[in-house]
């Protein structure tokens, strides 16, 4: 990431295509622990130390943090290195702390995001702050429920707002600890264009070895910057080891990582992007026409169910066209997921149309 940085603002250096880079562990367990850390990510690209002071853990007699005595290490982080401090906050009461011990940036969690009233007291406690406030997505899928919390900060004329995609819970087994689903945030910036967008590749991945193509899908899909867990050894980390990578491999990632370009420099590529969209255009009037023509004919079916009052839903028949269409897919090099989400939605809609037929 080969990128120029100076003593800009935050959202000055987004503004200008320089991603915000947080480090630091995912808990504050020593004050000798934070100030390594943070002395080996002095000089790099990370602008932002973040530590865990609180933390909101599953099951009782997990190690839920150092507690207060924490903040005074992270101010003298502050002094020794000149890095900004972030933390979580989750109460009033963290808000009044973090604030007192000069916190720079504050975090409200997945788990607070989920509950309206906790981001309401939240928001109360942060009301007109100039401090800069990042608000995880909630653990399930929901999109309202993210812009709602930040909503209500802006209604407490919280206006420093930024946003952490970190992540969906799944209950089955994927291959993340939390599933990406990169449109969620995608809906997000397409509503609230002007509040920058963090990827928090160390929660998404859930363990180390898919930190870095995370982080660089996220830069591709023009995100803001990044929140990456850091500990000098990751693997004797009181939380979450297996997503920690150690300062050396953090800087290594960030090197590597690459920043573009938001828009086409040269004429003849405008005009060629421009000649390429417009047949992407056209192709999908055409896919909206054959969704069309194929919904008539589903119509149609529906008619003829109901005169012989044969049931809406035939297993059968889906699982015999979901398996010829994903291996058709698959020869034509498109992915499982992908085909199989689109065709369970085809699916969904074929029965809204022939249920509407069934109660006409």
């Amino acid at each position: 990431m080969n990128v120029k940085t100076d003593n800009l603002s935050w959202l000055n250096r987004i503004s200008a295509g320089i991603p915000l880079i947080i480090a630091g562990p995912c808990s504050a367990e020593t004050k000798e622990q934070v100030l390594n850390i943070s002395h080996q990510l002095s000089g790099s690209k990370a602008t932002v130390f973040r530590a865990g002071v609180w933390k909101p853990r599953t099951r009782p007699g997990s190690f839920e943090g150092v507690g207060d005595k924490a903040l005074k290490w992270l101010q003298q982080v502050k002094a020794e290195t000149g890095l900004k401090i972030a933390i979580e906050v989750a109460k009033p009461r963290h808000v009044e702390l973090a604030i007192k011990h000069d916190i720079d940036v504050l975090w409200i969690g997945a788990r607070s995001t989920v509950n309206p009233f906790t981001v309401q007291e939240l928001a109360d406690s942060l009301k007109g702050t100039d401090r800069i406030i990042l608000v995880k997505n909630p653990i399930n899928p929901d999109l309202e429920l993210w812009i709602g919390a930040v909503e209500r900060l802006l209604k407490s004329n919280v206006n420093n707002i930024g946003v952490i995609h970190r992540g969906f819970s799944s209950y089955t087994v994927t291959n993340y600890r939390n599933q990406p689903n990169w449109q969620i945030p995608i809906d997000f910036k397409t509503r609230f264009p002007d509040i920058p967008m963090i990827c928090d590749p160390s929660h998404i991945c859930g363990r180390r070895d898919c930190i870095e193509k995370i982080a660089q899908t996220a830069l591709d899909l023009q995100y803001d910057g990044l929140m990456i867990e850091t500990h000098n050894d990751p693997d004797s980390a009181w939380s979450d080891a297996d997503q920690q990578v150690t300062p050396e491999i953090f800087k290594q990632i960030i090197q590597r990582l690459v920043v573009r370009e938001k828009k086409f420099r040269e004429s003849k590529f405008s005009e060629l992007l421009a000649s390429l969209r417009s047949q992407i255009d056209n192709m999908d009037i055409r896919l909206i026409e054959n969704l069309n023509e194929r919904m008539e004919i589903v119509g149609t079916i529906g008619k003829l169910k109901k005169e012989n009052n044969v049931a809406v839903f035939q297993q059968e028949r889906f699982s015999e066209i979901l398996e010829k269409m994903i291996m058709h897919g698959e020869l034509s090099g498109l992915s499982h997921d992908f085909i199989n989400s689109i065709f369970k939605e085809i699916h969904l809609e074929s029965i809204r149309i022939q249920e509407n037929i069934f109660n006409s």
